[in-house]
């Protein structure tokens, strides 16, 4: 039995860096893929050597935000909305280009201009979970709970299985003193106590191109 434990411990721990190795060459993989996008895409620092359409301008914002060069990716969505005025874009890649712009902007702690693109994205398509819960986490670090709790409450009556929203109603309900209904666990709505209630059941930054995932900074993003 007593020799079994070298053999069982050994075994464990070629699982265990087995993994380890997988995890750290799946990164380095998405590093290189991500270098290889940022070269293609003409992310080199030379805005001469931008793409021109809006299209293409977000995807390069996208490979900018997943490596965190909010500063570049600001500079990066700002050509795109101009891009976006020469050459007109749907109603909803608007929405993505203002949120993901916003989510880089509060990645910066710059909340109020963040908030006036979340405003914008929510203009363009207002039934858009993901720019509501990166509005309201913006409306959290302004201060301002009670307007962040409406929001969320909107996006949970878009989706009421939203996590980010029901995760974040949940802080702000602890942090008041408001009491949950017996039901809000079954995604019924997440409500307050008092006859003051601005709506009632509700995602967060998981849009599929992110933070826009934010974000939640919720992430555009």
């Amino acid at each position: 039995m007593n020799d079994l434990l070298p053999q069982a411990y050994l075994i464990g721990l070629i699982v265990l860096l087995g993994g380890a190795a997988f995890v750290v060459a799946r990164q380095i993989l998405r590093v290189r893929r991500d270098e290889t996008a940022l070269a293609k895409l003409g992310g080199g620092g030379n805005s001469s050597d931008l793409p021109k359409d809006p299209g293409t301008l977000y995807e390069l914002a996208s490979v900018q935000l997943r490596k965190r060069l909010y500063a570049e990716a600001t500079d990066t969505l700002k050509q795109a909305l101009k891009a976006a005025e020469r050459d007109p874009v749907p109603d909803e890649a608007r929405a993505l280009m203002e949120n993901a712009l916003g989510f880089t902007l509060a990645a910066q702690s710059k909340y109020p201009v963040a908030i006036r693109h979340y405003r914008a994205a929510l203009r363009a398509k207002p039934e858009y979970p993901v720019a509501l819960n990166n509005l309201a986490f913006a409306l959290e670090k302004q201060l301002k709970p009670e307007d962040a709790r409406s929001i969320y409450e909107q996006a949970l009556k878009l989706e009421p299985d939203n996590k980010t929203a029901r995760k974040r109603l949940k802080t702000l309900n602890r942090r008041s003193g408001v009491m949950e209904p017996p039901d809000s666990a079954s995604g019924r709505g997440i409500g307050r106590s008092n006859n003051n209630d601005q709506g009632n059941s509700d995602q967060g930054s998981s849009d599929k191109g992110s933070g826009d995932k934010q974000g939640s900074s919720d992430k555009a993003a």
